[in-house]
């Protein structure tokens, strides 16, 4: 509000509960709807897959929308600025990253950090999967193309190609 921002969705990358803890908070204050990944519901109506459960309250999320692959996501408030889906799992099932070719962006979540990989060790995690998304999906984006993650400060494609020899 105090930046003017028009916020028209809540896009989740993932629904582990240190993504998804204020969803129902912001979707009431703001009358939002949320998206997610159709493989989402799991990990959103599930406090053990979303790992609330092993740290206060378990968290449920209900009542979401749902986006899967090469969906495009625009916004009305900016209509030069549109978010392609492209599904990464490895870190969980539902992981996704959201990429705006115009802004040379891309929110990645906890798929990639700058300087590291995502953690496979809770429910639906997979090395295997995670490196492959890594790989055909974030590395093949252009080499400017900024990399938000969920938990570190942002990084380049480019650079964390070279990080990993590719």
């Amino acid at each position: 509000r105090k930046e003017g921002w028009t916020i028209e969705k809540i896009l989740l990358t993932h629904g582990h509960f240190d993504h998804t803890g204020a969803v129902d908070l912001l979707r009431k204050e703001l009358g939002i709807p949320v998206l997610a990944h159709s493989r989402s519901r799991e990990y959103l109506l599930d406090p053990r897959m979303n790992l609330s459960v092993f740290c206060g309250p378990p968290l449920v999320i209900k009542e979401t929308a749902s986006f899967d692959e090469g969906d495009v996501i625009m916004l009305s408030a900016a209509l030069a600025i549109s978010l392609r889906v492209l599904y990464t799992p490895g870190h969980t099932t539902d992981s996704v990253v959201l990429y705006s070719a115009a802004e040379r962006a891309a929110f990645v979540g906890d798929t990639i950090f700058k300087g590291s990989l995502g953690d496979t060790r809770y429910p639906g995690g997979k090395r295997s999967d995670l490196l492959r998304s890594i790989g055909e999906k974030i590395f093949s984006l252009p080499e400017d193309t900024v990399l938000y993650s969920g938990h570190s400060e942002k990084t380049t494609v480019g650079v964390e190609k070279r990080r990993y020899g590719m």
